[in-house]
């Protein structure tokens, strides 16, 4: 049961972008309910530092790498009932990154809106593919994992963190696992090609006049 929701932009936001008068893409969201208690703060524009603690290594491992391959900076302070499991804090995770998201990108004017990336890790090869369209959907195809946990992480949540960030920010987020068998390596690629991807489709193009759509809106 949630008890309190909130989002709203951080103090960079109300900033004007030195020589360019645009907004800086920055979002701060808290969200205390009574299975977690987060704060989290994005900058789209960052250079990929990562300050993360949500009580479970490997997932603060992944959220690093996805800052660094992003470049978006992230900061991510999560108190969640770990003597249940790791849903709550992994879902609940997501879902603020995905507000985060969606309130950071604003109207999206000028934005590439699409990335792709495709990375490997080892023997493990991920495809993602990303489209910042305002309609909300995911697909998780061929992921298969030989080990129930990776550390204190359940390999299962990987894809419930992936379909949270998708919803919360209205993405549609395509991930799919070509090759792989080392459930370390899966889901360090899967986290590796979603930053790259994001990292595209975040991409502010001069050529872009407007929102990135013949609709005139996403």
């Amino acid at each position: 049961m949630e008890t309190e929701t909130e989002t709203k932009g951080s103090s960079t936001m109300e900033k004007q972008s030195a020589g360019t008068g645009a907004r800086a893409r920055a979002a701060l969201v808290k969200r205390k309910t009574n299975e977690t208690d987060i704060q989290l703060a994005l900058t789209i524009d960052g250079e990929g530092r990562a300050e993360v603690s949500s009580g479970i290594g490997f997932f603060d491992h992944m959220l690093a790498a996805l800052a660094k391959h992003s470049l978006m900076d992230l900061e991510i302070c999560c108190r969640g009932d770990l003597y249940v499991d790791g849903h709550h804090t992994v879902e609940d995770v997501g879902i603020c990154l995905g507000q985060a998201l969606a309130q950071a990108v604003g109207d999206k004017k000028g934005m590439a809106r699409y990335g792709e990336a495709t990375i490997p890790l080892d023997e493990a090869l991920v495809q993602c593919v990303v489209d910042f369209s305002g309609r909300p959907y995911f697909a998780y195809r061929q992921f298969r994992y030989e080990t129930v946990n990776v550390g204190d992480f359940p390999t299962e949540l990987a894809e419930e963190f992936f379909r949270a960030v998708a919803v919360h920010a209205g993405i549609t987020l395509h991930l799919r696992l070509i090759d792989g068998h080392n459930s370390h390596h899966i889901i360090e690629a899967a986290f590796k090609a979603f930053a790259r991807a994001l990292r595209a489709a975040l991409r502010l193009d001069e050529r872009v006049a407007g929102v990135p759509s013949t609709k005139g809106v996403l």
